[in-house]
């Protein structure tokens, strides 16, 4: 057990230090750069009205199916762990004596399929904050599990519970993330053994959204259902039949379930919790260098993941997870933000459709520093995921390096570009009053429409007003002092966490919280070897 404990309370958390705990550093700011308070859009989910890209034909996507069935039935899948095989095996699937390799009929995938909930409602402590899963429903994910956090002022540096509550409160305030994705950047200097209890008990204090929990083993996911269930105010029952946590679990491909996860995600399957079942397929590493080929073993994998869901407790809700990208062939190292990555969202998307389940893609970069290189990468990402139908996006806002770092400054500079595909996202009005023929006919030819009563009604939101870009002239901008996006995002984030506010707690809900932590701690936390 460590010494090293969290008081949940916002009021008591470690001193706040600006990104890269340099208090009190501050950039050049030039006039106009710093607003009396950040405007932003209100809290909303989007609904994406467009129709999702099929990339590829019917008949393509049924050989990819087949293709997925193959590996199923003939290659098999292993699954680590001997609760997960009994239970595929009462369900029909072939084990030889002694292997932990498992063949899935097609007759055990349609089940499941048929079984798994198109659309459920994910549920927040603040019932403002609940969230649709599924149809036409989108929903922006913060960073999750990166290793080491990065600002302009500090540098990339190992995951520490500073920069962690700091990436917390930048995700509840922001309104551009509807859900904590897991651990912004891992705390560690919170021992293994407890760092699920003082991480979660910070998520749920500092925030009021929707939240992940690691799929670490049972006992991580039992103690992060009870610290759900504590936070919402409900008993066991209700919280068994509102989905209130989710999880990713991710194969390790090629075709392989750990313990720790397939533990994870048989336990959130029993207690009607979300699972994101997301095969992490780099083509060209852990998967065939082809497109075709990397996305029918990520299909396996993940339908692999869905029977043995719907054999725990059919109707579970499940989501299919879409990570295909390549890697560079030169280095090895991955690559995100590719045209081979939009492409394998796309796909995914496609696939996830065509058995009628939620789908999950994520916003991603290899860039090692908020540049050119990180916004247009990130922006294919986004491009990929919403084109391709994602209901949840992860890793929406502060993923770098893939993955490998959490940036503070790209954390406000995605939430810039998701309140923009937000934005996209709204139907065009086609009223009488947006139809403006009335202010066309009070114009008239050769006139402008600044001063029109049509343009004065309206002008204040008319338009999409971002927080980064610079829209002032050359002259204007040069005498200011030359700002950058990178700047600029530096100075909204040290403003942001100043204006964070805590969302209220209940002063009961607050000791039951600190009770359970408490008591898990002086228990000894969990087993940190498997």
């Amino acid at each position: 057990m460590t010494d090293t404990t969290i008081d949940p309370s916002p009021d008591s958390a470690p001193p706040e230090r600006e990104p890269g705990g340099r208090a009190g550093r501050r950039g050049r700011r030039g006039r106009g750069e710093r607003p009396a308070h950040v405007v932003q859009p209100a809290w909303k989910q989007p609904r994406n009205p467009y129709r999702p890209v099929e990339i590829v034909s019917a008949d393509q996507l049924e050989a990819i199916h087949e293709a997925s069935l193959v590996i199923l039935e003939d290659i098999g899948i292993e699954f680590l762990d001997e609760e997960a095989r009994a239970i595929l095996k009462r369900g029909g699937a072939r084990i030889e004596n002694g292997s932990v390799n498992v063949h899935i009929d097609r007759g055990m995938v349609d089940e499941a399929v048929a079984r798994a909930p198109e659309k459920f409602t994910m549920h927040a402590r603040n019932p403002e904050r609940n969230l649709e899963v599924g149809g036409a429903w989108c929903l922006f994910c913060s960073v999750g599990s990166a290793p080491n956090a990065a600002d302009m002022e500090g540098g990339r540096r190992a995951g520490n519970s500073t920069d962690f509550i700091n990436l917390v409160k930048l995700a509840q305030t922001l309104n551009a993330v509807h859900a904590l994705g897991g651990y912004p950047v891992e705390p560690q200097d919170w021992h293994p053994s407890v760092r699920h209890l003082d991480g979660l008990a910070a998520i749920v204090t500092l925030s009021d959204k929707v939240f992940h929990a690691y799929s670490l083993g049972r006992e991580r996911i039992v103690d992060g259902l009870e610290i759900a269930r504590i936070a919402r105010g409900v008993s066991s029952e209700e919280l068994d039949a509102q989905p209130s946590l989710f999880t990713v679990v991710n194969a390790n491909s090629p075709l392989r379930y750990d313990k720790p996860m397939l533990q994870g995600i048989m336990e959130m399957a029993r207690r009607g919790q979300v699972a994101i079942v997301t095969p992490f397929t780099l083509a060209g590493a852990m998967a065939p260098v082809t497109i075709a080929g990397a996305v029918a073993q990520q299909n396996a994998e993940a339908l692999a993941g869905l029977v043995l869901t719907q054999l725990v407790r059919p109707g579970a809700p499940f989501v299919y997870g879409g990570f295909t990208s390549n890697v560079d062939m030169k280095s090895g190292a991955p690559a995100f933000g590719t045209p081979e990555y939009m492409k394998g969202a796309l796909l995914g998307g496609q696939l996830a459709r065509r058995y009628g389940l939620p789908y999950r893609s994520s916003n991603v970069c290899a860039a090692n520093t908020v540049d050119a290189q990180a916004a247009y990468e990130s922006v294919f990402s986004l491009w990929g995921a919403i084109m391709g139908g994602a209901n949840i996006l992860k890793h929406g806002a502060g993923w770098m390096e893939g993955g490998l770092h959490a940036s503070f400054e790209k954390f406000v500079l995605d939430a810039d570009l998701l309140q923009m595909v937000a934005a996209f996202l709204e139907p065009i009005e086609t009223d009488a009053d947006a139809l403006a023929l009335d202010a066309i006919r009070e114009v008239g030819p050769g006139g402008h429409f600044f001063g029109a009563a049509h343009t004065r009604s309206r002008y204040k939101t008319a338009f999409f007003s971002p927080m980064i870009s610079d829209w002032r002239n050359y002259e204007t901008w040069a005498e200011d002092g030359r700002p950058d996006a990178y700047g600029k995002a530096n100075r909204l984030c040290k403003q942001l966490l100043a204006e964070y506010e805590p969302p209220p707690m209940d002063p009961a809900t607050r000791e039951e919280l600190e009770a359970f932590v408490a008591r898990r701690k002086e228990e000894g936390g969990v087993p940190t070897d498997f």
